[in-house]
């Protein structure tokens, strides 16, 4: 599927941004903006099969959502970042891009949910109320952290309205029992790391992914969202990435 695409900027150093489940390439505004006023840089943002602006599908495999990249990002960009379920994205895409850098932003490769043995099958047994009540839970934990400014709530309201919400369950299932193996990365990656990653990437995935060449990076104080929460404090945790030179 071709999907929809925004450029940003008109620089000749060319970066490309993939969002996680629910969102889509606008709210990523945090972060364009800064790489866009630091100069130098074309940005294009995407939205996901079943987001934003892109067309609806019968196949929300984890499989069609990477071909899907390959098909509307052109190849040997100089970065590509992805976040959350758009980071497990890029990984299965980044072979066939090719980029000259990756960046993952709490990455879904491994789902601290459970997907083994009696526990496994309870929770998926009960989904999508064991999912539902995972994301709540997460969500009391995260109640302390910063709001979305104004504008991006907006943002975030219209991806909601147009996020195809029967996708969840199943793509929550497939990272779940098809995790990220723990190999060399295809492209020098690094992987920025929030307070609540562990729901995506768990600690001792990411001391694994450190020992076979990832740059793992961690920034303290911040959650899930990154940039919605302090846009300033993530593009200075991987400026020379964003906007090197």
């Amino acid at each position: 599927m071709r999907l929809a695409t925004e450029q940003h900027g008109a620089g000749p150093r060319q970066v490309a941004l993939v969002h996680g489940l629910g969102s889509s390439g606008a709210l990523w505004r945090g972060l364009t903006e800064r790489i866009v006023a630091a100069g130098g840089t074309t940005v294009t943002t995407v939205d996901l099969r079943g987001h934003g602006r892109s067309d609806r599908s019968d196949d929300y495999g984890l499989r069609a959502f990477a071909d899907d990249l390959v098909e509307s990002l052109p190849a040997g960009l100089d970065l590509v970042v992805g976040h959350s379920l758009g980071g497990t994205v890029l990984e299965r895409a980044v072979g066939r891009l090719r980029p000259a850098y990756a960046l993952y932003l709490d990455p879904g490769f491994r789902l601290g949910l459970p997907s083994e043995g009696l526990g496994g099958r309870l929770f998926w047994g009960a989904a999508p109320v064991s999912v539902l009540a995972a994301g709540l839970v997460q969500k009391w934990r995260s109640r302390h952290r910063p709001k979305p400014s104004a504008e991006d709530l907006v943002l975030r309201e219209a991806a909601a309205s147009g996020f195809a919400m029967r996708m969840s369950v199943g793509v929550f299932r497939e990272v779940a029992h098809h995790p990220v193996a723990v190999a060399a990365p295809a492209v020098p990656s690094t992987v920025l790391l929030s307070d609540d990653s562990p729901a995506v990437l768990p600690d001792e995935m990411a001391v694994r992914l450190a020992g076979r060449g990832w740059d793992v990076r961690r920034l303290p104080g911040i959650g899930h969202d990154f940039w919605l929460e302090d846009a300033d404090r993530t593009c200075a945790a991987v400026r020379d990435l964003l906007t090197p030179g």
